[in-house]
């Protein structure tokens, strides 16, 4: 049976070029810093996202992690999108790691701006409560199916923020996904916020790793901190080789995801019970409400395995789904006709 797995884009497999240029990586122990291949990977993210430096991580919640544990102090708050990464999917770990706590805030469709986050900021005459510490944002936001912050609305929170000496972290773990969307450079997305983090394994299809991009003192700094993680590699160049690739071959295809996600949309959409908005899906993520249908997420989860589609509930109305590299227009076409028929 033909595997169709929209659960995620990170199933993707890495290309045979990423493999070939595995299989020839020049390597060095980069604990001494002195891995070539990992260095130029480093060098080449810096440069497309305008920043002074970059680091290369094992994972994105590493990435966040980092992050988050340079730009605050034990006891402070962060604010956050309330269905972030940050706060839902790294285990906890600003509290376990850090010290601090998570300010969540509900976003309309996911997305905050300055008067939500002004809202929630401590006043600083208040000694006696937790004090804010780091404004996070995610874009393209992964639970707000792949919806996307504006540059303008970016900017303006950058500068608010930092006009209150808050700091601005950005979890872009797919950068490049917003960045098309817009019509922009992930470095337009990059600029305003102090740091940020992306994803080499999920939409740009390498197998490992993820990068921080900060100023050269913040990443200097983050070296440290990585290898208190247990994040520092010895001969990592075979794993970054796919990443340069990713950089240079993949970030280029990603509007072919984008329309893969539009046509799926507007096929669900079609569907009688099922609730989605194509207007709302920017980017290759879809999130639909099946409430209506009469069918539960994990019974649809179940029936839609067997007929050879894989895809998740998030919840006991909504379905994900994501587009990548792997799944092709036909195999989309295929999945809304076993979708229609499992829920007809």
């Amino acid at each position: 049976m033909n595997i169709i797995d929209l659960r995620s884009d990170t199933v993707t497999k890495p290309t045979e070029e990423m493999r070939e240029a595995m299989r020839r990586a020049e390597v060095g122990d980069d604990v001494y810093l002195e891995d070539p291949t990992v260095n130029h990977l480093q060098e080449l993210a810096a440069a497309m996202l305008g920043k002074e430096a970059a680091l290369f991580v094992p994972s994105g919640t590493m990435g966040n992690q980092v992050c988050l544990r340079l730009h605050t102090q034990i006891g402070q708050e962060v604010i956050t999108e309330e269905r972030s990464h940050i706060f839902n999917y790294e285990m906890g770990a600003m509290a376990a790691v850090s010290g601090v706590l998570a300010r969540p805030v509900r976003g309309e469709d996911g997305i905050l701006d300055w008067p939500m986050i002004e809202a929630a900021i401590r006043p600083r005459s208040a000694y006696y409560v937790a004090q804010t510490g780091l404004v996070t944002l995610e874009n393209s936001h992964n639970m707000a199916g792949g919806a996307v912050m504006p540059l303008a609305r970016l900017e303006e929170i950058c500068e608010q923020s930092h006009a209150l000496g808050l700091p601005v972290h950005l979890d872009g773990a797919r950068i490049f996904n917003a960045a098309t969307a817009l019509g922009c450079e992930a470095k337009d997305l990059a600029r305003p916020v102090d740091s940020l983090m992306f994803c080499l394994s999920k939409g740009l299809g390498a197998p490992i790793g993820s990068l921080i991009a900060g100023t050269r003192e913040f990443i200097d700094r983050a070296l440290a901190v990585r290898r208190m993680f247990g994040g520092s590699m010895r001969q990592v160049g075979v794993i970054a080789a796919a990443g340069i690739i990713a950089l240079e071959k993949m970030t280029g295809r990603l509007a072919e995801d984008h329309a893969n996600a539009q046509g799926l949309a507007r096929g669900l959409a079609a569907i009688p019970g099922v609730q989605i908005d194509p207007e709302k899906v920017p980017t290759n993520i879809l999130v639909f409400d099946i409430s209506q249908t009469g069918v539960g997420t994990a019974e649809l989860s179940a029936k839609l395995k067997a007929l050879g589609v894989l895809a998740n509930g998030i919840s006991p109305r909504e379905m994900r789904m994501v587009t990548h590299k792997d799944v092709s227009r036909e195999d989309c076409e295929t999945a809304l006709r076993i979708i229609k028929t499992v829920l007809n």
